[in-house]
């Protein structure tokens, strides 16, 4: 059965352009237009669809509001942001991922700009992810609350029974779509003295990656940044893989570890790649590596820790399917047999911080 489409946008032209993309593929049929947010909120009320291609900048109301409608209104929807904002407005889509889009992809400014180049398949990729997600949870406040007790609760107990396993660690997580949501219920939960420096490969172009680091450290104990090049990791500290690059962790001379970036092509479609970070950690001297395996589409991360584990000490989470946005990149590493633990998200940062302890 085909998935049913809602396209929002305020342009003819463009809605035409994305209707004969979105009908070019077999799996797809449009199923509803808008011209804007509040036009769109009234079809959502009345109908059902599979997944909505939203744009940003609307007359009435713009796709910003209309997610917050939708919240407000306890509408989980499958939004895939659609909009020449989501190239340099990375501040306007990381609100967008926060009140409940799936994804994004930048529109070209001109619409006949949308037929060129690569445009039409990576559109095409990327709503097959989102009209196959999850529907987005939006987070009860009563429950957020109770979990950060909890969460410090645990603290407390870890500080006074001492980190749990000894020698030098590293936690290196791996997210895809859905991994901005999924990062969110993870680095701001683990403690600002815990026992290891945290690497982060989450799938996102060049520009983006920074905003990401920045409101994760906004609410976050431990100071999370976009990592640079030759910078030297620090326990209690989180780095995200700058987007556009692929993020390598090099042990120097004198014993520490730094950032190294390489510009290789794609790989399993996606630059960064979370196998090259896996990978990296293969001639390392950690004596405990935590691998983690967040929501995301595809297999990234699968053949990275497959070697990194028939050589070094690895402990392997990978997030359940209950909770996954798309059970796509833990399946696969589960299904090879190589997670350790499979669990929900919201149980994801007690486990690490469990493994790898505080100092």
């Amino acid at each position: 059965m085909k998935k049913k489409i809602l396209v929002v946008d305020d342009s003819a032209l463009m809605r035409r352009v994305l209707c004969d993309i979105i009908s070019s593929d077999e799996s797809f049929e449009v199923a509803g237009r808008a011209i804007n947010g509040l036009e769109a909120l009234e079809l959502v009320k009345k109908n059902t669809y599979d997944a909505i291609v939203l744009d940003v900048n609307m007359p009435r109301m713009n796709g910003i509001q209309f997610l917050a409608e939708l919240k407000k209104a306890g509408l989980p929807q499958r939004v895939m942001m659609a909009s020449t904002d989501t190239r340099e407005g990375a501040q306007t889509t990381m609100d967008a991922l926060e009140l409940g889009a799936l994804d994004f992809i930048h529109k070209p400014d001109q619409a006949y700009a949308c037929k060129e180049g690569d445009f039409t398949q990576v559109f095409l990729n990327t709503l097959k992810g989102v009209a196959n997600s999850r529907l987005p949870v939006f987070e009860d406040k009563s429950r957020e609350r109770q979990r950060r007790a909890d969460t410090d609760h645990l603290m407390g107990l870890l500080s006074r029974s001492g980190s749990r396993i000894a020698g030098s660690k590293i936690v290196a997580i791996a997210s895809s779509t859905g991994g901005p949501k999924a990062l969110s219920a993870v680095i701001p939960y683990l403690p600002e003295n815990l026992d290891a420096p945290v690497v982060v490969v989450q799938h996102m172009p060049k520009g983006f990656t920074a905003t990401l680091a920045q409101r994760l450290n906004s609410v976050s104990k431990m100071p999370v940044c976009e990592a640079s090049e030759g910078q030297v990791l620090e326990k209690g500290h989180a780095y995200i893989a700058a987007g556009g690059l692929h993020m390598n962790i090099v042990l120097t001379p004198s014993g520490s570890y730094k950032i190294h970036y390489t510009d290789e092509p794609l790989r399993e479609g996606v630059k960064p790649c979370a196998n090259y970070m896996f990978e990296s950690l293969i001639g390392s001297r950690f004596d405990q590596i935590v691998c983690c395996v967040l929501t995301g589409m595809g297999a990234d991360g699968t053949e990275g820790i497959r070697k990194l584990k028939a050589s070094r000490k690895t402990y392997v989470i990978s997030q359940d399917e209950a909770t996954s946005t798309i059970y796509g990149m833990p399946k696969a590493v589960y299904n090879a047999g190589l997670s350790d633990q499979v669990t929900g998200l919201d149980k994801v940062a007690e486990e690490i911080s469990m493994r790898i302890g505080i100092r």
